[in-house]
């Protein structure tokens, strides 16, 4: 037997959602942008829609010791972030098993916010993990409007029922109106962290919650992580009779049938397009 054959032998195996063997970590990915509108070319999303199922099934095992969530996220939407990761929490104390997350490629902003729903953090020393803060992006198309001799008409009761239209010029007013939406986000997200975290934090908030981000090696010395380590290896080393039963979430109708990328209107590809490449925007900000 070669030395990878004898290592290979000495790792949990990966089995079907419903082992029977013996003890079980059940695994859920937790894949793609959190966003509560996943457009058809979107492949992987993250929301409490596409994970509920895949979360109450990892934690109805009866042979359960742990449940592991792998993270490979750039981040999203902030209520459906917190959403999930409360939703984990109260799985995790109904069923009383420890909850270990996993940080892949990415465990950024949102992504980072549901790894906190775990008691423990895992992450590749070339993990990139942080980024706690508040980001907004779109497009300005008013001048595309103008261009193509089109006039947007919208009519409202309420001094402020809308803001920040695409097909507008924007107004220093309503910038100012988002950045106190942030700052009232980025609050709460680092209060979700202290509280998660508590003492393991290893650094001030001038630190911590600039947004910035780290490889898993710098955010174990900030007591981001609790650990360098991968699924396999931490399992084998804290429950080596454990076999691992991965809980895939649902993914989009398209994405299922292998259309990922398709649009079935013409009319719908100018904001399905933008979403895309708003999406793509999100893993490239991290150069992935």
């Amino acid at each position: 037997m070669s030395v990878s054959d004898k290592i290979a032998a000495r790792l949990p195996r990966i089995v079907s959602d419903r082992a029977e063997r013996g003890p079980v970590v059940a695994a859920v990915r937790l894949h793609g942008v959190i966003t509560p509108t996943p457009t058809p070319m979107a492949r992987n999303t993250i929301n409490m829609q596409t994970v509920e199922t895949a979360l109450t099934r990892a934690f109805d095992h009866d042979r359960l010791v742990a449940v592991a969530l792998l993270i490979n996220s750039p981040g999203g939407a902030p209520t459906q972030s917190a959403l999930v990761a409360e939703r984990i929490r109260e799985l995790a104390g109904k069923k009383k098993v420890p909850v270990l997350a996993f940080c892949e490629d990415l465990a950024a902003s949102g992504g980072y916010w549901l790894a906190c729903a775990a008691d423990e953090i895992y992450a590749h020393g070339t993990s990139l993990v942080g980024s706690i803060g508040v980001v907004s992006a779109g497009f300005g198309l008013n001048g595309l409007l103008e261009r193509h001799g089109v006039e947007r008409r919208v009519y409202t009761a309420g001094e402020h029922k809308v803001r920040l239209d695409p097909f507008r010029p924007e107004k220093p007013e309503d910038v100012e109106w988002l950045k106190g939406l942030h700052t009232d986000l980025h609050a709460q997200f680092a209060a979700w962290v202290k509280q998660r975290r508590g003492p393991k934090l290893q650094g001030d908030d001038e630190t911590l919650f600039t947004g910035e981000i780290w490889t898993g090696a710098k955010a174990h010395e900030l007591g981001l992580v609790d650990g360098l380590g991968t699924l396999r290896s931490v399992v084998a080393k804290r429950y080596p009779d454990a076999d691992i039963a991965i809980a895939e979430p649902r993914r989009p109708l398209l994405a299922r049938l292998g259309l990922a990328g398709s649009t079935t209107r013409s009319g719908d590809f100018l904001p399905a397009a933008l979403a895309a490449l708003e999406e793509r925007a999100r893993w490239s900000r991290f150069g992935l």
